[in-house]
């Protein structure tokens, strides 16, 4: 993995603007801590920071070959990913009398493009963003992987593309000023840490959605979206359903083990890292590969706070223990405190360049770091929840009926908090239900679906395009802020596409949460872990991290220099937050952000106003 970054002008000369494209590359510098690269020409400067995974020793980018049309002309990539079939890529372009100076996917991907041109992206299967810069017709060419696993930033004005993995790559430019307008406040305190896909929160930047392709020339810019789900007829009865899932899973899995580097996996003692986890010990152990390194997060004396709930029934630490017993993995517990936490939330906002999810920003950050002593790629269960249907709120119909995200209906509580200004300028209630009514319009309709059947679509569509991005999004900087690779077995967009159209019936089978998973699983887990009750990311329940945010809070509030203070109802956020104990739910966002986490959130919105300097238009 890697960080990239990019200029395309065509009113200047690029190759007088090295400093400037150094400073760009180099806020990456923590997504590639291994190597950094530059390459200029008149109309395209490329930057790009390397975390070596495949073929250290060479793939160093940005990568030139000859263009297919003539040698006196080349393409440069600039790539952030792994590519899961590049071995069958190589394959066919040696076929084509292609040869290659590295064993790295870089160079499988510039070849692909220069003998396929656009196209390419339709034979990938993999996490990436890239760019390639053709010289010879003066075109850049970007993508984006088909789930958004890989970010992509970009920033048009008149005769210049400025991109970026990171919005902080767009930010170092000296002509684009950090600013917020309503749109970008409606984004953050309204649906955040959620996004609308496409938006950049900062104003005039904008994101390349998940399975889009961008193009930019002398006639401007032109994005096509190459894929994205579709509805279909399922005609695989229930076990043939299980047991394509399970040959899937299977061999997703192998392919995102390749690494010429140390490989883990994150293990919670829940469905879907033991299932990984498992997958990957027996491949292990067939390949003759040694012992599987796993992790696991946990909290000082959350032993001691724990309440079960509806979101989380139990906790992971005896889980984790019996999946370790019985694996025979090399575990390494990890475990943070309280003042770690709290200190951690200003490193989470500048690696995401906004606000995200509190605390579970931070100990994710925290955690990666701690793995990183160890491994340089990991694998995650993150998103079988959405794809499967894994999630509460997949089960009450209040939340299916809900006409709103349900992750997110504390409409209420968000616009008791802002000030004046701000619900003017927002319209809470406008903004979420455009867009709700946005996202609703893009599911793809199956023609003779009954009322359950269309509500159970809308709810998958939902979770894989508006609240998995969340999340992959968090995953994505967290780990790369720590040169930490990683991947998600989950998003495999085979896997995603044959299980989006899997009926809800047969999705339950059992009459369980993610049943067609369990039942695609069995032999491969126990059959008490296979069948636990599902339980979220682990987050603290110390009330010492209540009080700790608490405090913080109500002393931003006391200091009248804080530019929260223009944006928030300081009164009521003052009471809310002077009334608060640890039986209080303030359900701000999902399963996990509750009152400690509307605090944090708040307090990194201070902190990224004051960092970033963020200007209010």
């Amino acid at each position: 993995m890697c960080g990239i970054t990019g200029w395309i002008d065509w009113n200047r000369d690029l190759t007088q603007q090295a400093d400037v494209l150094e400073r760009m590359t180099e806020t990456l510098e923590l997504r590639g801590p291994d190597a950094s690269g530059t390459w200029l020409s008149r109309h395209c400067a490329f930057g790009h920071r390397r975390l070596s995974v495949m073929d250290p020793a060479n793939g160093a980018q940005p990568m030139v070959r000859p263009s297919k049309e003539a040698d006196e002309h080349d393409c440069v990539i600039v790539y952030n990913g792994e590519l899961y079939n590049a071995p069958e890529l190589k394959k066919e372009l040696l076929s084509l009398g292609y040869a290659f100076k590295t064993s790295c996917d870089t160079e499988v991907l510039l070849q692909a493009y220069i003998e396929w041109g656009p196209a390419c992206v339709e034979r990938l299967n993999g996490i990436f963003a890239f760019a390639v810069w053709h010289s010879l017709e003066q075109t850049l060419f970007a993508a984006r992987d088909r789930l958004g696993v890989k970010p992509f930033f970009y920033r048009q004005d008149e005769g210049r593309l400025l991109f970026g993995s990171e919005p902080k790559a767009v930010l170092a430019h000296p002509d684009v000023v950090p600013e917020i307008g309503g749109e970008g406040l409606a984004e953050l305190f309204v649906l955040g840490p959620a996004r609308t896909p496409g938006h950049g929160i900062w104003r005039g930047l904008s994101e390349l959605k998940p399975g889009q392709t961008l193009v930019f020339d002398r006639n401007g810019l032109r994005i096509r979206t190459y894929w994205q789900l579709e509805s279909r007829e399922h005609e695989d009865d229930e076990e043939t359903t299980a047991a394509r899932i399970g040959e899937l899973l299977a061999d997703t899995l192998e392919r995102q083990l390749a690494s010429d580097v140390p490989v883990c996996t994150l293990l919670s003692g829940g469905l879907d890292s033991s299932a990984l986890t498992a997958l990957a010990v027996a491949y292990y152990n067939r390949t003759g590969q040694g012992n599987v390194d796993t992790y696991s997060v946990d909290y000082v004396d959350n032993d001691k706070h724990f309440k079960a709930h509806a979101f989380q029934p139990n906790a992971d630490a005896p889980w984790i223990a019996r999946m370790v017993e019985h694996l025979g993995t090399v575990h390494h517990p990890i475990q943070f405190d309280t003042p770690e936490l709290v200190e951690a939330l200003e490193a989470a906002v500048r690696a995401k360049d906004y606000p995200g999810m509190a605390d579970i920003d931070a100990s994710l950050y925290l955690f990666c770091k701690e793995i990183k002593k160890g491994a340089t790629v990991a694998v995650s269960g993150e998103a079988a929840d959405e794809v499967f249907g894994g999630y509460p709120w997949f089960h009450r119909k209040e939340a299916l009926e809900a006409g709103t995200f349900p992750w997110s209906l504390s409409v209420d509580l968000r616009e008791s908090i802002l000030s004046p200004g701000v619900l003017e300028t927002v319209r809470p209630r406008e903004y979420v239900a455009d867009r709700y009514a946005q996202a609703v319009s893009e599911v793809p309709a199956l023609p003779g679906e009954n009322e359950e059947q269309r509500l159970m679509r809308r709810m998958s569509y939902l979770n894989i395009t508006r609240f998995m991005p969340t999340l992959l999004d968090r995953k994505d900087r967290m780990s790369m802020a720590a040169g930490l690779e990683v991947r998600v077995p989950y998003c495999d967009h085979r896997l995603v596409d044959y299980v989006f159209n899997v009926p809800w019936k047969i999705k339950q089978a059992g009459d369980r949460e993610k049943g067609i998973l369990r039942k695609s699983l069995e032999g491969v887990l126990p059959h008490d872990v296979l069948y636990r009750k599902k339980s979220p990311y682990p987050k603290t329940h110390n009330p010492n991290y209540l009080s700790a945010v608490k405090t913080r809070l109500l002393e931003r509030l006391d200091d009248t220099s804080s530019p929260l203070l223009q944006l928030i109802d300081g009164k009521k956020v003052r009471q809310i937050a002077e009334t608060a104990d640890a039986s209080t739910n303030l359900p701000w966002f999902g399963q996990l952000m509750s009152g400690p986490q509307l605090f944090a959130y708040l307090l990194q919105v201070d902190y990224w106003l004051r960092e970033y300097k963020v200007r209010l238009v």
